[in-house]
């Protein structure tokens, strides 16, 4: 499948799914239009696990300049109120059997970085690690992060007790 993403994040990403053999329909953003929503703000892939679950995916790429992943502190993730607001959307036109979620990719900055188990992408000279958040999960917990730019965040606490790797929402 073609990938038409061009930041390095959702490049990553799209490698993952095409080497995990995960169906999926990346969004080209110079067509949105032909979604027939064009106000509603896009997403960047529609997937299809083998699990039967289709799954509205909104990308977010972050660093991660941690040495250790232990406590899963250090990442970022904060989204805009449009992120937010257009998932809510598309998940209303899709449908209950839809469910929306917010993949995190962090890329890996450091060198030596305890992992603590968890499963690391390399791509294209990088590693990287997805984790997923419920649209749902987010709108629960999520707080302003900085009223002028219109971004909202996650608490760390609530980040480590929604987020999931992609492999575990995937199975």
């Amino acid at each position: 499948m073609k990938n038409f993403h061009l930041n390095h994040y959702e490049r990553a990403f799209g490698n993952w799914l095409i080497d995990n053999r995960i169906q999926y329909i990346a969004v080209d953003e110079q067509k949105r239009a032909a979604l027939g929503r064009s106000r509603i703000k896009s997403f960047d892939y529609l997937l299809y696990p083998h699990n039967g679950q289709i799954i509205v995916a909104e990308v977010k790429g972050r660093a991660f300049k941690g040495t250790s992943f232990a406590k899963l502190t250090g990442f970022e993730c904060w989204v805009t109120t449009d992120d937010v607001d257009g998932l809510t959307r598309w998940r209303e036109v899709f449908g209950p059997s839809h469910t929306a979620v917010f993949i995190f990719a962090y890329r890996i900055e450091n060198i030596d970085v305890d992992f603590d188990g968890r499963d690391v992408y390399d791509f294209d000279a990088g590693r990287y690690i997805f984790f997923c958040i419920k649209l749902d999960d987010y709108r629960r917990f999520m707080k302003v992060r900085s009223p002028k730019w219109q971004t909202i965040t996650l608490p760390s606490d609530k980040f480590r007790l929604c987020a999931v790797q992609i492999q575990s929402l995937l199975s």
